[in-house]
C-alpha cells in the first residue's frame, strides 16, 4: 500500500517539450488504467447503471442507448480532463496528491448511500439515442466520475488517456445494466459491489492524504 502511494507522490519525468503533452509510455498507461478502474468502481450501483436500466426498460434498441451514453460520457470526460491538464502546471505534486486523495475519499463518501434511479426527463418519442444522451448527461454533470477524471488527468498531465479511461469505465459499468435491464438488481450483487468499492476509496484516498502530509 505504501510502495503504491509513494508512486502517487512523485512527480512523472517529462520526456516532451512544454508545447506537447505526451509524457512516457508508463505515464500514458498509468493514466488510462488509473481512470479505467476508478471511473468502473464509481459507477458500480450509482445512478449510471440505474439509469441504464430505466433505459433499456423503455427503448429495446440497446445500441443506440449506449451510443448516446458513451457520447454524454466522452463530453464529461473531455470537460474534466482539460481542466485537470490546467491545474496540473500550477500547483505542487503534493498539492495533486491531496487532490486525487480528496477526490477518492468523495467517491467513497458518495457510494456508501444508496442511489435513486434518475427521472427519465425525455419521453420515449425523441428516441432512444437521444434520450439517452441528454439524460445521461444531465444526470451525471458535476458527479464524483467527473472528479475523479479531473484529479486523475491533473495527476499524471494526461488529458486523452485520462479522458479515454475514464469513458472506458463508464461504459464498462453500464453495459451489464444495458443487457439485463430491470433484472440487474435480481441477478448482480450491486450492494454489495457498491459498498466494497466505497470502502477501496475511502482506503486508498485515506493512504494517499497521508503520504502526502509525510505522515506515512
Amino acid at each position: 500500500m505504501r510502495s503504491a502511494a509513494r508512486h502517487w507522490t512523485r512527480r512523472p519525468a517529462r520526456h516532451c517539450s512544454p508545447r506537447y503533452r505526451c509524457g512516457s509510455a508508463p505515464e500514458r498507461l498509468d493514466a488510462l488504467l488509473s481512470a479505467f478502474v476508478a471511473a468502473g468502481l464509481a459507477e458500480w450501483g450509482d445512478k449510471t447503471q440505474l439509469l441504464v436500466a430505466a433505459l433499456a426498460a423503455r427503448h429495446a434498441r440497446p445500441w443506440p442507448i449506449l451510443a448516446g451514453i458513451a457520447l454524454a460520457a466522452s463530453v464529461h470526460a473531455a470537460a474534466a480532463a482539460f481542466g485537470g491538464i490546467v491545474v496540473h502546471d500550477w500547483v505542487t505534486i503534493r498539492a495533486l496528491t491531496l487532490l486525487t486523495a480528496l477526490a477518492l475519499l468523495f467517491a467513497g463518501g458518495a457510494g456508501l448511500f444508496p442511489r435513486k434511479a434518475p427521472k427519465l426527463l425525455i419521453g420515449a418519442r425523441c428516441g432512444a439515442f437521444l434520450a439517452s444522451f441528454a439524460c445521461f448527461f444531465v444526470a451525471e454533470f458535476g458527479d464524483k466520475t467527473q472528479f475523479l477524471t479531473f484529479s486523475i488527468a491533473a495527476r499524471f498531465d494526461s488529458f486523452a488517456f485520462a479522458a479515454a479511461g475514464a469513458v472506458a469505465g463508464v461504459l464498462t459499468a453500464a453495459l451489464p445494466a444495458l443487457l439485463l435491464g430491470a433484472r440487474l438488481t435480481a441477478v448482480v450483487p450491486v450492494r454489495t459491489l457498491r459498498l466494497g468499492a466505497a470502502a477501496s476509496f475511502l482506503l486508498f484516498g485515506c493512504i494517499l492524504a497521508l503520504n502526502a502530509l509525510i505522515l506515512v
